[in-house]
């Protein structure tokens, strides 16, 4: 295993021109603590800044605009890789493309990611302007989001997953832009949770209660509303070990993409069986993917719709609701995220991810993971 954390140097950044070279193992927040102050922000971020650039890279990740500016790897001008024989090689899409393509979303098997060079996006300032309106159900959700996303750089929902019948489906749809606004920025206060509770906090009395009054309190709708990036885009990094709610057996996160033809349909099939299941969290993500062609062989995000929803680790039971919504995923031809699993079958990764014999020839040798035995069985 490699700790790559004490690559942390910038290297340079232009402030003309947004151009950021830096080493991999630098996060996200450190990044935006330097260039944001200078009019620069990140053009692509997941839901937390505490990743670092390598691994941002190695799963291709997207953001709340992915409509607007693709993945990760859309604006990354080249990458250096350092293989077990000692070759470095500089990729982009110039040079070495082909190893730019496995590197991008290649889960830090070809090799390790030492240094990036970004492009950033101008922005006026660190706030984010926009609304929050309730939906009663996903056909709301699609009409929400097709009119939100010609006007607006982040799209997201949230989703009540204990819902059920004629509520099913419902959930909060928030939209915003970056703005300019001489508002003091709030301190960068992060709470922690102490400790990890014996059982999860996360059950079906929980669950019920939680996203009954998320949905129906006062600020779930709102109109020209004014955050700061950090509670727009990275909520649950304001809860340092949150992971702890789930208690000593932790959890899963399943987060898939089903193609727009069939998303309607496999979605409210696969919140019935969440809501029967008593499994759920309480944030459940769900968003509209735009057209952008993926750049890496193993990219996840595609034309769809993505939902995430985390599950309380409860054994088998937990395992076989995941297969079922695999069994959906599956049959509408749509994908699960790498990124984020920790089950999926041989089967289903070599459906989903069909380029995967051509990316495997540019493993480095000396490189694996417990993640790529499972899902290239045999093959391995």
């Amino acid at each position: 295993m490699l700790r790559t954390r004490s690559l942390d140097r910038f290297i340079s950044f232009d402030p003309t021109t947004g151009v950021l070279e830096c080493e991999a193992g630098l996060l996200l927040k450190e990044i935006l603590e330097l260039t944001l102050p200078q009019g620069w922000f990140l053009p692509v971020v997941p839901g937390t800044a505490l990743a670092t650039v390598g691994g941002a890279v190695a799963n291709d990740v997207h953001g709340k605009n992915h409509h607007r500016a693709g993945c990760f790897s859309h604006h990354i001008l080249e990458l250096e890789l350092s293989r077990s024989d000692g070759l470095r090689l500089v990729c982009s899409l110039q040079d070495n493309p082909a190893w730019f393509r496995a590197t991008v979303a290649g889960l830090g098997l070809t090799g390790l990611i030492t240094r990036v060079k970004l492009q950033l996006r101008r922005v006026n300032g660190p706030w984010i302007r926009g609304d929050s309106q309730r939906f009663a159900g996903l056909e709301d959700f699609f009409a929400l989001s097709r009119d939100a996303d010609a006007g607006f750089e982040y799209t997201v929902a949230w989703i009540d997953c204990a819902a059920r019948g004629d509520t099913l489906g419902r959930g909060i749809f928030m939209r915003g832009n970056h703005v300019p606004h001489d508002q003091p920025v709030p301190a960068d206060r992060a709470l922690r949770l102490p400790w990890t509770p014996p059982v999860s906090l996360v059950n079906r009395l929980s669950l019920n209660a939680f996203n009954r009054l998320y949905y129906w309190r006062p600020g779930a709708s709102q109109q020209d509303v004014l955050w700061h990036y950090r509670s727009f885009l990275f909520p649950l990094d304001g809860i340092l070990e949150w992971n702890r709610i789930y208690g000593r057996k932790g959890f899963f996160q399943y987060q898939c993409v089903l193609p727009w033809d069939n998303a309607l349909a496999s979605l409210s099939d696969m919140l019935r069986l969440v809501s029967r299941s008593g499994f759920g969290s309480f944030l459940t993500v769900l968003k509209n993917f735009g057209h952008a062609e993926s750049l890496g062989m193993l990219s996840f995000a595609r034309p769809g719709t993505t939902l995430a929803i985390d599950f309380p680790n409860r054994g088998e039971a937990t395992l076989r609701l995941m297969e079922s919504l695999d069994d959906i995923t599956r049959s509408v031809g749509g994908a699960v995220y790498p990124a984020k699993d920790a089950r999926m079958s041989v089967q289903s990764f070599q459906q989903y991810f069909p380029a995967w014999r051509d990316f495997a020839k540019f493993v480095d040798p000396r490189f694996s993971s417990s993640f790529w035995r499972r899902v290239v069985g045999e093959a391995a």
